[in-house]
């Protein structure tokens, strides 16, 4: 799965999640989604640059992930469109 499609299914996921807590009517349930919702800002990750990770793996490590993703990512299967 690409990152744009990873970023899309979790916009889809975002936007199902929403929908359903529309639905809630139940007061203790609405208030439990809002502790975990609040629970989740505390342990906020911000972001590194990319440069920040310059140098972390070596040469053959980094060709190594290349060749990973060349050989299982960049593969179209056709019968996951169907």
């Amino acid at each position: 799965m690409s990152i744009k499609q990873l970023a899309m299914f979790g916009e889809a996921k975002k936007l199902h999640l929403i929908e359903e807590i529309l639905k809630i009517e139940n007061d203790a349930v609405l208030a439990a989604v809002e502790t975990v919702i609040a629970k989740s800002k505390l342990h906020v990750i911000g972001r590194k640059s990319f440069t920040s990770f310059a140098g972390m793996w070596t040469k053959e490590e980094a060709d190594e992930l290349e060749k990973t993703i060349e050989e299982g990512c960049e593969q179209i299967h056709p019968d996951d469109w169907k």
